[in-house]
Order: structure tokens, then C-alpha cells, then sequence
């Protein structure tokens, strides 16, 4: 049971424990293969762009689409459009989380009800570049700390040689909207492990790369015992606009209370008909063990299907091996509802089954969540 709870329980235990980023690579049967489609941020997730704003009513929600021959109208806008004129060139952005959480193991279970988190985001574009900055409130643990997890300035031009620095979350494999999901967690890739770096990028008609280094994780800047120089590495090629290949690295120098890590990722999304996404990734991740045992796999599918215009159901296989031992670690399988009914409104109900692999132990865990965002 104790063996359960450290592998496949505590990963689920985030759910309470970190932000959420809004950030939907099922899209890509809207052939969208680039987050900055919709996004300010490369990597996905956070202020949706005013495009993006329009993009959510106008083709993702079930009520939202204008009258045909009538004004859009400014309810995609922040704010309903109340300060429309007032923020000048200043997009702005303000989410909010409540969620429901249930967890069950053998004899062990909890029931939570929480705020997630709360964020203010603004992004001013001029020209090339963009500046971005969040400020909200983020439970991790028993720190609901106020302060801003995300800030960054980039220079990105339609094509080339693009550059940013600041505090983020580095790109690598595909960034699902599931922070928990074992190609994100188990890197070091969650909600609120960012870097402090410099991306490097280049930005082409089918290509994008993006290249990261750093000193560590943000929170551990500060601590000389966690601090560890960080690189990460992403290449994406768009055979089609519903069909994209990836390739990740990424490296972790040794610290005085971790080994040297490193991953090597490939992944793939692909669009068969308007309304169905599927991806699938799978990551060897790798570690400096004297004592042997220092490579592990993650293998990740997603199908998504939209069953109506805004109602999305979500599957996902998931399998996490022990170091050193193939035979060992977690499987995991999901299943969820992802509900758009309107701007500003996104509903999400997930079940999660996991099992330590060698064993008949299981949890199951089921999440509600609501996305508010003006």
C-alpha cells in the first residue's frame, strides 16, 4: 500500500496541490499545431491572445457562435468588454479554479473541495515583442503564497530566430492540459516547477525549435541544495496542419540531494477527421545510479473525440516504469468529459484508475473542475 501511495497516489495528490494551465492540444482537429495560434505563450496555456479570445466563441463553445449575419459583439473580451478602450494595447486575463477531489485506495479515502488557484495575467505585444507577467494565488502544500509564477519578455518574429528570458515552463513533448499526466510530472514539467531560463527558438514554415537553459527550478534558485543547471530541447515539424511529429530532451545536472537526470521524448498528434485528436508519446528518462537501475519509460496515448459542437470526451493509457525494473512502476487509465459551453466557461470531469504494476493495488480518483476566465 505505502509502495502505492509514493508512486501512484502522490502523483494524483497534485491535483491539490497546483495550478492548472489552460492549454488544449486536442485543437489540433482544428488544425492548430502551434499554441501561439491562440496563446501569448510558445509553449501553450495562460492568456489567450485576442484571436484566441474570438477562437473560443466563435468555434469552440456550444452557445457561444455569433447569429449568422449579426456583430460578434464583445463577449469573448475581458471583462464582457466592460473595460474595452480602457487597457489600451494591455490584454488581460483573470482565471479561476474551484475543483472537487476524490481519491480512493484499499482503505484510504479523501474528499476535497479547494480554490486551485487564482490568476491575474496581462501581455503587452509590440511589433516582435511581447510582455508577459501572471500574479496569483497557488496552493502548494500548506503555502497558499500570492506571487508571480510566470514572467517573461520574447522577441519572436513571424519567421526566424526568436529569444526569451524570464520564468516559464520549458517546452518539451506535448503539453497536455493534465499537469498530472506521467510525461509531465515525473520530468519535472508540472504546473508549478518553473525555470528560470533562457529559449532560444526558430520559428519556420513547418519547424519550430526551441532550445532552454538555466540554472533550475525556480523555487529552487535561492537553495543550493536543490539548485541544478537545467537544459531543455524541443523539435516540432507539421507534415500537415492536422499532423505534427516532436522530438524532446532534456538534461538536470546533479545537486546535493539529486543524481544527474536527463530524458529523450518522442511524440505525435495527428488530426484523422475534424472532430477526433489522437497523440502519443513516450519518454526514456534516465539518472546517474551507482547501484545500477538508471533507466525508465513513459508512454503515453490520448484519443479526444468532439461528440458535439463544444463537448469533448478524453481517454488516455498511461504506463510509468520503475527504474531498473520494467516489470514495475504504474498504470494508469483516464477517462473525462470536457465541457465548453460558452466563453469564459470551461467544465472538466475526470476519472483516473491506477494500479502498481505486480500487484492488485489501485486508486481511483475522480476530479471536477471548473474554469472560470474573464
Amino acid at each position: 500500500m505505502r509502495r502505492l501511495a509514493r508512486a501512484g497516489l502522490a502523483t494524483l495528490a497534485l491535483w491539490g496541490g497546483a495550478a492548472a494551465s489552460f492549454a488544449e492540444p486536442i485543437f489540433l482537429a482544428r488544425q492548430y499545431a502551434r499554441c501561439t495560434g491562440c496563446h501569448y505563450s510558445p509553449t501553450g496555456g495562460g492568456l489567450l491572445t485576442p484571436y484566441g479570445r474570438s477562437l473560443s466563441r466563435e468555434e469552440l463553445s456550444t452557445f457561444g457562435k455569433s447569429p449568422a449575419g449579426a456583430p460578434a459583439g464583445h463577449e469573448q473580451e475581458f471583462a464582457y468588454g466592460a473595460l474595452r478602450g480602457v487597457t489600451g494595447p494591455v490584454s488581460l486575463g483573470f482565471d479561476v479554479w474551484p475543483a472537487h477531489l476524490e481519491i480512493e485506495s484499499g482503505g484510504f479515502k479523501t474528499t476535497r473541495d479547494f480554490l486551485m488557484s487564482t490568476d491575474l495575467s496581462a501581455a503587452l505585444r509590440h511589433g516582435s515583442f511581447t510582455f508577459y507577467g501572471e500574479l496569483g494565488r497557488q496552493p502548494r502544500g500548506d503555502d497558499k503564497r500570492i506571487a508571480s509564477f510566470e514572467h517573461w519578455i520574447s522577441y519572436q518574429p513571424e519567421h526566424g530566430l526568436g529569444l526569451r528570458v524570464g520564468r516559464f515552463i520549458p517546452a518539451y513533448g506535448i503539453k497536455l492540459a493534465d499537469h498530472t499526466a506521467f510525461t509531465r510530472s515525473t520530468l519535472e514539467l508540472d504546473n508549478n516547477q518553473q525555470l528560470y531560463a533562457l529559449e532560444l527558438s526558430w520559428n519556420g514554415e513547418r519547424q519550430l525549435v526551441q532550445v532552454s537553459l538555466g540554472p533550475g527550478l525556480a523555487d529552487d534558485i535561492g537553495d543550493s541544495t536543490k539548485r541544478a543547471f537545467t537544459a531543455t530541447g524541443r523539435w516540432q515539424y507539421d507534415l500537415r496542419p492536422n499532423l505534427t511529429l516532436v522530438a524532446s530532451g532534456l538534461y538536470r545536472d546533479s545537486s546535493e540531494l539529486e543524481p544527474r537526470r536527463s530524458a529523450f521524448g518522442l511524440a505525435a498528434g495527428v488530426a484523422p477527421i475534424r472532430r477526433l485528436t489522437l497523440f502519443v508519446q513516450g519518454d526514456a528518462r534516465f539518472r546517474d545510479d551507482p547501484a545500477g537501475g538508471a533507466t525508465a519509460y513513459t508512454l503515453l496515448g490520448e484519443a479526444a473525440l468532439e461528440v458535439y459542437r463544444g463537448v469533448w470526451i478524453e481517454l488516455s493509457p498511461q504506463l510509468l516504469t520503475a527504474y531498473g525494473d520494467g516489470s514495475g512502476g504504474v498504470s494508469r487509465f483516464s477517462a473525462g468529459l470536457n465541457f465548453f459551453p460558452r466563453t469564459h466557461f470551461n467544465l472538466q470531469l475526470f476519472y483516473y484508475h491506477d494500479r502498481t504494476r505486480g500487484t492488485d493495488l489501485t486508486a481511483k480518483t475522480v476530479i471536477a473542475q471548473l474554469h472560470l476566465y474573464l
